[in-house]
């Protein structure tokens, strides 16, 4: 087992903002384009990402990480590297596991819920006939696709990095699912986590110990080190 797990979720991106907003207004089309792979960080992304590496360089140098996992999209990648350059830290190189991915929504990527409804009417119907746990977009995956991955990429994890400190930055459904199978919790525990804790915060810190045996969870979707909003 890795002696440590450390999860944090990507600082805020440009569809973190745009999203929400154009859903509030019942848009069909937001400024962002391209593909979810290249979204950018906000400026308030990239000030949370450099609080993060303030957090890594308070660390003792004991607890510090010595292996580096991200997700290969930019928004993840960012919030990594200013964050090791924040810290003034000589931390590991990082590097990039596709199994760490966000949520992928195939055809619905990158589409506001006005355009969705209109664009692809059956999907509400098809989301509530399969229930949220095993529903997948049209060319993407479920709830239940993301955990098998993330078994996969744990049980790896596991045999390359065993005894180690891990960093892993990557998604909100990654850190969530994470949960879920290293806690082998049931879709209504994973619900119950989230109608306890919210959803997945931006540069949010997740920290299971692993110095005793199994992976325990010792902090879930903390801000702490972030500055107030």
């Amino acid at each position: 087992m890795v002696a440590e797990l450390i999860l944090v979720r990507h600082g805020q991106s440009l569809a973190n903002v745009a999203f929400p907003a154009a859903d509030a207004e019942g848009l069909m089309e937001t400024v962002v384009s391209g593909r979810d792979a290249e979204v950018p960080l906000t400026e308030t992304g990239e000030e949370q990402a450099a609080a993060l590496g303030r957090w890594l360089a308070a660390l003792p140098e004991e607890h510090r990480p010595q292996a580096v996992i991200t997700s290969p999209y930019l928004r993840a990648r960012e919030t990594w590297r200013i964050a090791a350059e924040s810290s003034g830290l000589d931390l590991p190189a990082p590097s990039t596991d596709d199994r760490l991915v966000d949520r992928l929504m195939g055809e619905l990527e990158l589409m506001t819920r006005a355009a969705v409804a209109a664009r692809f009417p059956d999907e509400a119907g098809r989301r509530a006939e399969a229930g949220e746990y095993e529903y997948a977009p049209p060319g993407g995956e479920s709830f239940a696709d993301i955990a098998v991955r993330l078994e996969s990429f744990l049980d790896d994890l596991h045999k390359n990095h065993a005894g180690k400190r891990v960093v892993v930055v990557a998604h909100d459904a990654v850190v969530l699912m994470m949960r879920a199978v290293i806690e082998q919790l049931s879709w209504d525990e994973v619900l119950e986590v989230e109608r306890g804790s919210g959803s997945v915060r931006n540069a949010s810190i997740t920290r299971f110990d692993g110095t005793s045996g199994p992976l325990t969870l010792d902090r879930y979707n903390v801000i702490d080190h972030l500055p107030p909003v």
